[in-house]
């Protein structure tokens, strides 16, 4: 089993709770090494070795900034508990004296609640609010069950998020296709491409690979990405190191995005394009720069430019 401090650090880096409730008790406790918690509400059930403790999380600096919570995630972090586990820190005795019902809020230091990890958006002195509250405490039996539904019940909710989304890009896209005159074909998947020289080679195919030349951007124009340098300069996301070239993958594979699997078999060796690709069939609602915002449609300029 794992020592409990090196879970803290891997789910723990997904957890905090705003609670909410009212005040049943006030009892402060100090652990071994001065970190200082205190219950919002008691639990009078101890937890047996075995059982998987269920909960949530909320951290936040002392301007009441949060920078973690479990709650953006599929399913609530846990822990098994056993009285045996090592414990190596304060952290590790609040985690492994958690019971049903149980509510608390931890007061500290960045440096102390992370271990000497303290994350780099942080100063080591910081002060820090935690607030963990106990889901359920759960028999293993049960536990797969409930995790299971969970997910189940994740994997639903987003599958009709992405379905109405969808259908709100497709309309973007068909919008900005007609603004900009381009001759487009849709795709079942709602996937739109445009061919502006149709290649000579051979046809791109499942299982290729191919060598591709890009520049994606967003449909306001800002470029969040190229393989060509003189793109790049122009666009000042120029990167000193990194090579301008063609990238290379297999086609299909899930090595790319979803839009950039389906789009590149419609084309040859020596195509030219463009993906105009939906939300759903590229980073979703994750925001994974300045430029590509949640739910936000890609365009992007491609050349093919070999095919194995």
């Amino acid at each position: 089993m794992r020592k409990i401090n090196s879970f803290i650090i891997s789910a723990g880096l997904i957890i905090i709770a705003s609670i909410g409730m009212t005040a049943c008790s006030k009892k402060t406790e100090t652990t071994s090494d001065g970190i200082e918690y205190t219950y919002i509400k008691e639990g009078n059930e101890a937890t047996k070795n075995g059982e998987f403790v269920v909960y949530h999380f909320t951290a936040q600096t002392g301007s009441d900034s949060v920078f973690m919570s479990s709650y953006d995630q599929p399913t609530p972090p846990y822990l098994v508990y056993n009285d045996s586990t090592e414990k190596i820190n304060g952290m590790d005795e609040i985690f492994l004296g958690l019971k049903r019902g149980d509510s608390i809020v931890i007061n500290s230091t960045a440096d102390k609640i992370f271990m000497g990890g303290t994350p780099p958006f942080l100063e080591a002195d910081e002060q820090i609010q935690i607030s963990i509250g106990v889901v359920d405490v759960l028999a293993e039996e049960v536990f797969q069950d409930y995790y299971n539904d969970l997910a189940e019940a994740y994997q639903k909710k987003q599958e009709e998020h992405a379905a109405v989304q969808l259908q709100e890009d497709i309309k973007i896209l068909e919008n900005y296709i007609a603004e900009n005159n381009l001759n487009a074909s849709k795709t079942e998947s709602g996937l739109f491409y445009v061919i502006e020289e149709e290649g000579n080679g051979a046809e791109v195919e499942q299982g290729n690979t191919v060598a591709v030349n890009y520049t994606g951007y967003v449909l306001d124009g800002s470029v969040f990405d190229t393989s060509i340098e003189s793109v790049a300069r122009e666009s000042n996301t120029y990167m000193e190191g990194r090579p301008y070239e063609p990238i290379e993958f297999q086609v299909g594979m899930q090595q790319v995005i979803a839009g950039w699997d389906e789009g590149l078999q419609y084309m040859k060796n020596g195509s030219k394009g463009k993906l105009l690709i939906p939300s759903t069939m590229a980073y979703g609602d994750r925001q994974v720069s300045d430029v590509i915002k949640a739910n936000s449609v890609l365009i992007f300029d491609i050349e093919v430019t070999d095919v194995k």
